[in-house]
């Protein structure tokens, strides 16, 4: 039978008060009545219930994560950040995988909120109208890393892809490239949009334009990656811009794979900055996001709204830079 809070107080005569206190290292206790505690505690292996600390404090210092995608590396890097700066405040999280499907992403959130989880945390991905409908309705802090939620009133942490898409798209216009294609993805629909924005901005003021047929949007995943190149190759692109990097890294395959060189014929640069850029031959050109911190800050961030800290900015835009290797030619 599971050892109660009772149980130790009957066995070491005190009351459970006292057993609560030393639980919770209040110091307001005689150090040999701790010690005879502690060691009662030991001896029926005695574990405090979570759940009821959490239903008399009414927090649970637990945090729900909703990741669209747990097996890609993008997002196992935002976790990274997020779980060691939950671990410091002593924040226990939830982890659930919602495959990018906005119906079981909605189900997943209900019912981390009937878990009574302190907060929640989406890293990256898109938030529907239904789903801000939701956040803007829950009585607990929300807050999405690796997109921008400031348009859904949502806070947020990510990089300026609009401006990182100009940097990269002047570059490549600098290095002779005319004739643009741009791989997207499902999981990342707000970063595709600003990535364009910046993207098609520049290609305007050099008299250039993105045809409609050389867009292409997919999962984000390395499949697509090489479906992209099947579907942009009859119009023989000579830079492609890829919010993924697997997806970078299948078009990268496939274009080899048809003889084409990377990147005296074809220049690739993708949004992510994963490891998996250093994997591959040449190297893959990047965008980097500093991952690790997107988790982490919005971590933070979310400690700030559940221990009502001061806020200042609830959608923060860390910066990035651009790391030209194998796959550009500067």
């Amino acid at each position: 039978m599971t050892v109660t809070i009772y149980d130790v107080a009957r066995e070491a005569r005190v009351s459970m008060a006292t057993v609560s206190r030393v639980v919770n290292g209040n110091q307001n206790v005689k150090p040999e009545t701790r010690d005879k505690v502690n060691e009662i505690i030991k001896k029926l292996n005695y574990r405090p219930n979570a759940v009821a600390r959490g239903l008399a404090s009414k927090r649970t210092t637990t945090v729900g994560v909703i990741i669209p995608d747990i097996s890609n590396v993008y997002y196992s890097q935002l976790a990274r950040g997020l779980e060691d700066i939950a671990t410091m405040y002593k924040y226990y999280t939830i982890i659930s995988n919602s495959d990018n499907d906005p119906v079981k992403e909605k189900e997943i959130f209900n019912n981390l909120l009937s878990k009574q989880v302190d907060g929640i945390i989406f890293l990256g991905g898109t938030i529907s109208k239904e789903m801000k409908e939701d956040i803007n309705r829950t009585p607990i802090p929300v807050v999405v890393s690796g997109t921008n939620g400031k348009d859904d009133g949502v806070a947020s942490v990510n990089i300026d892809f609009k401006s990182a898409a100009e940097e990269v798209t002047q570059q490549l216009i600098d290095s002779g490239a005319k004739n643009f294609a741009f791989v997207g993805g499902d999981y990342s629909k707000k970063a595709q949009e600003e990535v364009l924005e910046g993207l098609k901005n520049v290609l305007s003021q050099s008299n250039l334009e993105l045809k409609d047929n050389m867009i292409f949007s997919g999962s984000e995943m390395y499949k697509d990656g090489i479906r992209a190149y099947e579907v942009l190759q009859a119009e023989k692109p000579d830079a492609v811009l890829s919010i993924s990097d697997e997806q970078a890294i299948g078009l990268l395959h496939s274009a080899q794979d048809n003889n084409v060189k990377v990147p005296e014929d074809l220049q690739v640069v993708s949004f992510n900055n994963t490891r998996l850029v250093e994997m591959v031959r040449p190297k893959l050109s990047s965008v980097i996001q500093p991952l690790y911190d997107i988790g982490a800050v919005g971590m933070r961030l979310l400690t700030k709204f559940m221990n009502d800290e001061e806020v200042e900015e609830p959608n923060v835009i860390l910066p990035h830079h651009i790391e030209y290797r194998g796959t550009t030619k500067k």
